[in-house]
């Protein structure tokens, strides 16, 4: 009996840890070569400025500190996708889709930045959508503290106030993120677990957004660091960011799902979505006037 115990516990190891953090490292490493093919045909091409493909470990810790001091959307997010999502197979759909999404999205502004230095207009749009997403995923992390509009205390007036002015919000965003990613809402407060491959296809749609602005915001760093390190960097950052909510699945659950983290997640989510808004306005306003 003990040995059969401890099989088990074996292949749960296995099955719950070492399969799927071996995966997250390989598919940070699939990501990297592709970067660098990536690198290498853009420096083929005539007329291009070329992109330096020395690696310097400066430029790979700038990548990985800047995008581990600025993922709390990505971390919110996978914590609130694996809360509905238990189990070691759609772990892995999260997994990989967080981080192939991610990954797009840093491969995308790479490309476009290196045809087109200025990506003012771009840059304004990518930020608007991901603003837009911000406020969505904002909602649905206030079915965590939802009781609190029983309670007798300020917490009553923090709920409805924040439940009033993000309904208020998604009348106007709705309507133009359905046509972008339909049942962004509902999928995020599901009460029942997506399908693996929906999961798998969901998982990176929200971070290939948010990885567009992410990266779309870190374009001005490119005239002092070395872009090829300074993406490898911000991949690492995630496939460390994986790793650490993935350790303890448990633990990562039960710290989503606290009220008090649920609301100041979505104060953050407010946050960046309204900070993302001011900045599109700036924006316009610069290269129209």
């Amino acid at each position: 009996m003990e040995t059969s115990s401890t099989a088990q516990n074996k292949k749960g190891l296995i099955y719950e840890q070492l399969i799927p953090l071996a995966l997250t490292m390989v598919v940070f490493f699939v990501l990297g070569v592709i970067v660098y093919y990536i690198i290498r045909l853009l420096n083929l091409l005539p007329n291009m400025e070329q992109i330096s493909m020395r690696l310097r470990w400066v430029d790979i810790i700038i990548g990985l500190t800047i995008y581990l001091k600025t993922s709390v959307d990505f971390a919110i997010f996978m914590g609130r996708l694996m809360s509905g999502n238990p189990g070691w197979k759609n772990r892995i759909a999260i997994e990989v889709g967080t981080a192939v999404g991610n990954g797009l999205g840093t491969m995308a502004i790479l490309v476009l930045w290196s045809f087109f230095k200025e990506l003012d207009i771009l840059l304004g749009l990518m930020i608007l959508i991901a603003s837009l997403v911000l406020f969505e995923l904002a909602f649905s992390g206030l079915e965590h503290f939802e009781n609190w509009e029983g309670e007798k205390s300020a917490k009553k007036y923090f709920y409805l106030g924040l439940d009033k002015f993000l309904s208020a919000t998604l009348k106007f965003i709705r309507p133009i993120l359905s046509k972008i990613l339909p049942d962004l809402g509902s999928k995020m407060r599901g009460r029942d677990s997506l399908p693996w491959k929906s999961l798998l296809f969901f998982s990176l749609t929200v971070p290939f957004i948010l990885g567009l602005d992410d990266f779309a915001g870190y374009v001005p760093l490119f005239s002092i660091v070395n872009v090829f390190g300074f993406s490898l960097g911000v991949l690492g950052g995630h496939m460390i960011l994986n790793i650490a909510l993935f350790l303890n699945p448990n633990k990562t659950v039960e710290w989503v799902r606290n009220q008090w983290v649920s609301f100041f997640g979505t104060l953050a989510f407010i946050g960046l979505g309204i900070w993302g808004l001011v900045e599109v306005v700036k924006i316009f306003l610069h290269y129209f006037f």
